[in-house]
């Protein structure tokens, strides 16, 4: 059957790099939604809704810094104390992305975010770990520097 469909692709001029780089793209794009839904959640003030992109478990990890924190809560928790205000929270953008399909579930993402507020514009790296799940790809490790 393999061999069929094999045959069926070729002589319809359809490579196995061209299906590979089509699950790629559609991979890319799923993963780009979700830091899209991420910085308009950010940008609207909720916190809560940014987190949806990141895996709500006790093992998820985030790095920032010299500092190692474990869970969905701690990294929650920091955002709050963090970011309390809108002016802290500015107007985050992602670019500069660079997305490495590791397996069908898995993934990393290479960026530079940046925060436009009245007083400051941060600005920094970070790299993503993103894995897919039963509800979608969900960060479940974040460096962020």
């Amino acid at each position: 059957m393999k061999q069929i469909l094999l045959l069926i692709l070729l002589a319809s001029g359809i490579t196995i790099s061209a299906i590979a780089q089509a699950k790629d793209d559609r991979v890319k794009a799923e993963i780009r939604a979700v830091m899209e839904a991420q910085a308009a959640a950010w940008n609207r003030g909720d916190i809560e809704g940014y987190m949806q992109g990141y895996w709500k478990s006790e093992q998820m990890t985030f790095v920032s810094g010299d500092s190692v924190s474990r869970g969905w809560q701690a990294a929650f928790d920091r955002y709050r104390k963090r970011y309390d205000s809108r002016a802290k929270m500015g107007v985050l953008t992602f670019s500069d992305l660079e997305m490495n399909i590791l397996s069908k579930d898995s993934a990393t993402v290479l960026g530079s975010w940046a925060l436009q507020r009245e007083s400051d514009n941060p600005k920094g790296k970070f790299t993503l770990i993103f894995r897919k799940f039963k509800n979608g790809w969900k960060i479940v490790h974040d460096h962020t520097s």
